[in-house]
């Protein structure tokens, strides 16, 4: 049996190519990962945006970095050293002849295969004179020439070259380890054990204790997790935090305090310009004694957010440390969103714990549009656009316009809408057109079943309701467009809580339309019961009505007068239609009827059966294909940067003040998004009124707040003896007296063959 044999490689061939194969390895996905992608496409893609985000602040920054920045060429560089060193690797791999042929000894001896022995002899001999070294020739090479002279002309070196492919019989198996020889040399062995020592047992454990530790500290959307559970105690504490509180706890997030962040500083001049920031707000709570409110960077932070929402001028300094703070807000009001709906979870489960208020929970919402559009809570929303100033609103509110809302002015004819702007000038009327072109317009379609059972319409104490609903995204430019159709505009949620005084004092464009809508509908109901007397009502469609109405999506039943009415002409017209059909035609016709019914429902149960099938494909579809969460970048003029438009949709019972479904928070919506909000009926049968809320976290006065009304009836008792236990015996009594019959008909047919 052969041996085996480990050498390392001395000449350092073998080592080239684990060289390049390690190099390769790195340089290839670096590259695909790294390499800058293209900046002029950035460059069209904020041409783009130009016109409408322009004067936007994260706009001129992003415009700033790109001109600034030099890391694009330095990753450029970098990859290009990578890619050089690996082709240069391949070259010198490309040049390294083979070690390992396989032995020939008529190529040795520059002979055909075949060749008689006298040839061989000959070329012997000749080649000898040529190569040996008493004439001055290369040793190696004689010895070569004479072994395979030896493997042609011996008999038992030529059996040992053609079975094993050596004349000398066989050989060790060979294995090269791919390190120069250099690395075990006794001489190198201190520094080769010094440098393992160092790469692997200091290097790699510091590496990835750090990389651990760092990562422990922090939850999934890399917030703290000491400032969860900082938000989740002034949760529990202050279930009804209103404001000034919140903004309080937020700012004491532990990502502004420099010993457990280190992007947060804390600059010798904040002795100075924070004081002065905290005489020119005025009533903060400065002398609050509190922990952690009354610490400097609580404070700090504090007075930073408030001078962004109040839009003060600070000084360079302070200004990149507000940066800071508003970029993080966003981020950390999510996080207390979600920590509040896992105290309403915890509370709904537990006895006698606190839940927080709808209230603190819309307030943090609230907060994210205050901080994306630099706003404070009081303030018009009519200050996101540009070019308005506080000295403008007066205009907007005079007795002539009452514009207090983006939506009001939206809903304005153009003329008036000109004639009330005609301060701005041309140029500024068109700018302040195109950014409210681009504001959002959303319509909320809503669904309401139960999903796993037989009657999905009908819903019953503790069962589990699913509401669908389905988001469909334009913008305020498609409403300029199409002034004379109909578009659904959102509502204002002012208006919906008491808080504003536009809907009682003026009428809207989109109000003016639904009643015409409402008067065509009632008008195409007193046709259709003119034509035809209904027949008997299904009892899905009550169902539908009673259970699921949604205001301004379901059909609202007939009323009583209207009843009366198509009853008398219904019977009218049954009057006259005794004198054209006679009772037989009669009766025929009212079996055809009889007979089509149960089709109609059957269809319906196929179509109803269809519409739940595709809708768990696609939800299915939904769950396997990924999302990307840029959407539609954000019209903010004092947000540091760029912000996609993402919104917050829930149930809630604004009379009780809590949440019926947790917020879903739609990241993805482009053009049309469905959304399924699921919570479990009440375990009291009687009328429930709700709301599906929409909210915004970037624009303010877009909220849109949608009634929902929920019928519950009692739950349905569980049959002990159900009929469907007792088809095996009916069977059998089916088949007896099939037998039966089949017998007594046998026996009649005999009787008549007789």
């Amino acid at each position: 049996m052969a041996g085996q044999q480990f050498q390392y490689d001395d000449s350092g061939n073998t080592f080239f190519y684990f060289l390049t194969s390690f190099v390769g390895l790195i340089v290839i996905p670096a590259t695909y990962y790294f390499w800058p992608r293209d900046q002029n496409a950035e460059q069209l893609r904020l041409k783009t945006l130009r016109r409408v985000h322009g004067r936007c602040l994260w706009y001129r920054l992003r415009l700033m970095k790109s001109q600034q920045s030099i890391i694009p060429t330095l990753k450029k560089v970098a990859l290009l050293i990578g890619w050089a060193l690996f082709l240069f690797l391949a070259y010198k791999v490309s040049k390294i002849d083979r070690e390992y042929q396989e032995y020939n000894p008529y190529e040795v001896l520059s002979l055909d295969p075949g060749a008689s022995i006298s040839e061989i002899k000959r070329q012997y001999r000749l080649l000898s004179l040529k190569f040996h070294p008493d004439k001055g020739g290369d040793e190696v090479m004689f010895m070569r020439i004479a072994k395979a002279y030896a493997a042609l002309t011996n008999e038992e070196s030529r059996n040992n070259w053609q079975k094993y492919g050596n004349p000398d019989g066989p050989q060790a198996t060979s294995f090269g380890i791919a390190l120069p020889a250099w690395i075990v040399d006794q001489k190198n062995s201190m520094l080769v054990l010094l440098v393992y020592g160092l790469a692997f047992m200091v290097i790699l454990p510091v590496v990835v204790g750090t990389w651990w530790y760092r990562s422990i500290r922090y939850s999934g959307d890399q917030i703290l997790i000491n400032t969860t559970q900082l938000f989740m105690h002034f949760m529990y504490k202050t279930p009804n935090m209103n404001m000034k509180r919140l903004g309080m706890v937020l700012t004491a997030a532990l990502e502004f305090d420099p010993h457990n962040n280190k992007e947060a500083t804390i600059r010798p001049t904040d002795n100075t310009e924070v004081p002065q920031l905290i005489r020119d707000l005025g009533n903060i709570n400065v002398k609050k004694k509190e922990h952690p409110f009354c610490y400097p960077y609580s404070l700090k932070a504090r007075v930073l957010m408030l001078s962004h929402l109040a839009r003060m001028e600070v000084s360079e300094n302070t200004e990149e440390d507000q940066r800071f703070v508003v970029r993080k807000i966003p981020a950390l009001l999510q996080e207390m969103i979600n920590v509040g709906c896992q105290l309403t979870v915890m509370a709904n489960s537990r006895r006698g714990f606190h839940a927080p208020r709808l209230v603190s929970i819309e307030n943090c919402m609230k907060l994210s549009q205050m901080i994306v559009q630099g706003l404070q809570e009081s303030k018009s929303p009519l200050l996101q656009l540009p070019h308005f100033e506080e000295e403008h609103l007066r205009y907007c509110v005079s007795k002539k316009y009452k514009v207090r809302s983006i939506l009001d002015l939206v809903s304005l004819k153009d003329s008036d809408r000109r004639s009330m702007l005609r301060f701005l000038g041309e140029e500024k009327y068109d700018e302040v057109m195109a950014v409210l072109g681009s504001f959002p317009n959303i319509t909320v379609d809503i669904k309401l079943q139960v999903l796993d059972d037989e009657d999905s319409h009908n819903i019953t104490a503790g069962s589990f309701v699913t509401v669908t609903v389905t988001l469909t995204r334009k913008r305020m430019l498609d409403f300029f467009e199409k002034e004379q159709e109909q578009v659904c505009v959102p509502e204002d949620p002012n208006t919906e809580e008491g808080q504003g005084d536009v809907g009682k004092n003026k009428s809207k464009v989109w109000q003016n339309k639904n009643k015409a809508a409402k008067k065509t509908s009632k008008s195409k109901k007193k046709k259709l019961s003119k034509k035809k007397a209904p027949s008997q009502p299904q009892k899905q469609d009550k169902q539908k009505q009673a259970n699921g109405t949604v205001a301004g999506n379901e059909v609202a039943p007939f009323t009583k007068e209207e009843e009366n009415e198509v009853s008398d002409k219904g019977s009218d017209s049954e009057e006259g239609g005794t004198n054209k059909d006679s009772p037989s035609e009669r009766d025929d016709e009212s079996d055809k009827q009889s007979d089509t019914e149960p089709d109609e429902m059957g269809g319906d149960d196929e179509e109803e059966w269809k519409a739940l099938q595709q809708s768990i494909q696609r939800k299915e579809k939904a769950l396997l294909e990924t999302k990307s969460k840029i959407t539609h970048p954000v019209y903010s003029l004092y947000f540091p940067e760029e912000k996609q438009e993402w919104w917050w949709l829930y149930i809630a019972d604004r009379k009780e003040q809590t949440l019926i479904s947790m917020p879903y928070h739609v990241c993805t919506l482009k053009d049309t998004e469905e959304v399924d909000l699921k919570f479990s009926a009440p375990s009291k049968p009687g009328n429930y009124q709700y709301s599906v809320i929409l909210r915004s976290d970037s624009f303010m006065g877009l909220d849109q707040i949608k009634p929902l009304k929920l019928e519950v009836h009692e739950a349905k008792q569980m049959l002990d003896n159900h009929p469907q236990w007792d088809i095996p015996e009916t069977e059998e009594e089916e088949e007896d007296q099939e037998d039966s019959d089949g017998i007594e008909e046998s026996e009649e047919e005999e009787e008549d063959n007789d």
